[in-house]
């Protein structure tokens, strides 16, 4: 009964998606999802502080956009900036507003920078016109023409050519006419390096000016626009390309649908307010009393939506201001929305209503398709580190960053979201326990610390490495291991020891008695200072330890396979033992392994033996019958 009920559900909510489908109009256009990326450090967020004349980048951890923010843009702004340009123009602006997600440019980012550029109509690729194209510039490149988006190009960073004349938020058209002929040179030249390297990845472009409205709405052509992020030149030239784009390539796109199409961005706690969830809300309506479906990794989870949040127009998502409340809010909008359970709701996921004809486990299973690749992402080790971040998405992109752009990766035991408690260092002190205490570690990410775990840290023997930008963090966390590596070896090398054979050269005795000095060729392993020998063809018969090694004069502490080295063997225990007596050049040395000094190789020294070495080890193993 359940089954058909289900699907009957099903059956209805598609049918009705297909009347809505039919009754868009064009001249009920919603405002374009614009996204902008680029590789970090070009200047993204400025520019979009610029149009929003607000100042987010200083707010920035090192001038690095962390998160998503959505910023919202009336048609009155969008009119209002674009209007000394509109001028010559005339262009009638007919979409409500437009919606700008401003996306982090750093390379760990790339799973927010995909869900951005997957969730836009429309994009900006900011290149730094001084440096070209850089790695993250061409990733984002790719996204965009994979995702067949179309975007306009802002050649940030104009004002920094040679004597630049400022001409404040003007279009750039008008302030290239104030420029010296230096300047209009230099400017060339570093657009046509700009346009070559895009040709050279398979994308025509060229100044937008300079290309008839055909070119770059009915072709491939990308147009380039000249931007100060600083000085505001070419920034309603932006705008402006962007309302163009949105009326006339994809005004088909943008046709209101009352279905609803609303995605998770960010699942942030905020004073007052407890856990909230960052929803972009594509189409459709979401109203106060709407019974939401979210997924999380537990499951789906329907709670009422208790309120509606949005900033006011030209704020974005992540500042704090005074948030307007809304009753209903319609496509396309950012909005925080206000409800219970949310703390486990999954960034990048869908948002789907129980409507009035639906059955909600039907709605719970759509909500829950899509969450196989995220659960893989999250997926945590036996033993490794406890990451606690701000945001779901800021702890997404330091998980990939840890495992995979990490060499070696970092293993990940527990995850967590916002404020560290008393509770989070009791679950990671457990590695203590289990006898791996360099991952009683917590890496805090842009997150605060309660006073009473920072002393429950301190008696539990838990590190907290804190940081709010991602690279910081791994450079602690890599220093320490280091650190600890290093010493650990140091403690290890008296008990460790490197598997070789060696073999005497009966050409090369300097000294026959302790202590014996002869020349040696090293048939296989690692000769290392310290190293005791013996022969095993006479009963294990203990020879010395090595205690110096040259080559050629020189000091060395190692010697490989393959290397001719002169080495002075000393025998405390036995200083009788004399070559040519007891033994001779018809006799292979070799390194005395035990258990113990096998053990002590494997858990600090495995990077330091290559394959081979490791084959003699097992080798060794048989020769003295070891387990």
């Amino acid at each position: 009964m359940k089954a058909y009920q289900r699907n009957e559900g099903k059956r209805k909510r598609e049918e009705e998606e297909k009347i809505n489908l039919a009754a868009r109009s064009p001249d009920d256009l919603r405002c374009p999802v614009t996204v902008i990326m680029g590789h970090v450090d070009t200047g993204k967020t400025k520019l979009l502080d610029k149009i929003r004349k607000t100042n987010v980048q200083e707010g920035e951890a090192g001038g690095i956009t962390q998160q998503i923010g959505a910023t919202y843009f009336e048609k009155k702004t969008l009119e209002t900036q674009t209007a000394k340009l509109n001028a010559t123009e005339a262009f009638d602006i007919k979409i409500p507003g437009m919606l700008v997600i401003d996306t982090p440019g750093h390379e760990s980012f790339a799973n927010l920078r995909s869900r951005g550029s997957s969730l836009c109509d429309v994009a900006i690729l900011v290149i730094d016109m001084m440096h070209g194209l850089e790695p993250q510039t061409i990733e984002s490149l790719n996204m965009l023409r994979e995702k067949k988006v179309p975007f306009v190009v802002a050649l940030n960073k104009i004002d920094r050519c040679y004597a630049w004349k400022t001409c404040k938020d003007t279009p750039i058209r008008d302030a290239l006419k104030e420029q010296e002929e230096g300047t209009i040179s230099e400017f060339r030249s570093r657009s046509a390096d700009t346009k070559l390297q895009l040709a050279e990845l398979g994308v025509n472009s060229n100044l937008y000016w300079e290309m008839g409205d055909d070119d770059w709405c009915n072709s491939d052509f990308i147009p380039l626009v000249p931007t100060s992020a600083i000085t505001g030149e070419g920034v309603q030239d932006v705008l402006m390309l962007l309302c163009q784009m949105s009326q006339r390539k994809i005004w088909k796109k943008l046709m209101w649908c009352a279905n609803l199409e609303a995605t998770v961005l960010e699942v942030k706690a905020i004073d007052g307010l407890g856990m909230t969830v960052d929803v972009l809300v594509v189409n459709g309506h979401l109203r106060e009393g709407d019974k939401a479906v979210f997924c999380t990794l537990n499951g789906p989870i329907v709670t009422e939506i208790r309120g509606l949040l949005t900033p006011p127009p030209s704020r974005e998502m992540r500042v704090k201001s005074e948030y307007i409340h809304h009753k209903e809010v319609k496509g396309a909008l950012g909005v925080k929305v206000i409800g219970n359970n949310l703390d486990k709701v999954m960034a990048g996921t869908p948002v789907m209503i129980v409507g009035p004809n639906d059955e909600e486990e039907d709605i719970k299973a759509e909500v829950m398709s899509d969450l196989t690749n995220l659960e893989a992402k999250l997926s945590t080790d036996k033993v490794g580190v406890l990451v606690q971040a701000s945001t779901l998405g800021a702890l997404e992109a330091l998980l990939q960053f840890l495992r995979v752009d990490t060499q070696p990766p970092i293993p990940v035991s527990a995850i967590g979201i916002g404020t560290i408690h008393k509770r989070d260092v009791t679950k990671i002190s457990t590695m203590n326990e289990k006898g791996r205490p360099e991952y009683a570690t917590i890496l805090a990410f842009d997150v605060d610390i309660e006073k009473d775990a920072r002393e429950h840290a301190v008696d539990m023997g838990v590190r907290i490495m804190t940081a709010d930008i991602i690279y910081h963090l791994f450079d602690q966390f890599t220093r320490f291991m280091d650190e600890l590596t290093a010493k650990r070896r140091e403690e290890a090398s008296a008990v460790a020891v490197f598997p070789s054979i060696i073999k005497i050269l009966p050409q090369h005795v300097f000294n026959q008695k302790d202590p014996i000095i002869v020349g040696v060729e090293i048939v296989e392993g690692i000769l290392k200072i310290g190293t005791p020998l013996c022969v095993p063809a006479l009963g294990g018969l203990h020879i010395g330890k090595v205690t110096s090694i040259e080559m050629n004069g020189k000091e060395q502490e190692t010697a490989r396979k393959g290397m001719s080295v002169a080495i002075k063997i000393l025998n405390e225990g036995n200083p009788t033992i004399t070559y040519g007596r007891q033994f001779d050049s018809s006799h292979s040395l070799y390194s005395t392994l035990t258990r113990a000094s096998i053990d002590a190789l494997k858990e600090n020294f495995k990077d330091a033996l290559e394959k081979d070495d490791w084959k003699l080890v097992i080798k060794m193993k048989k020769i003295y019958n070891i387990i």
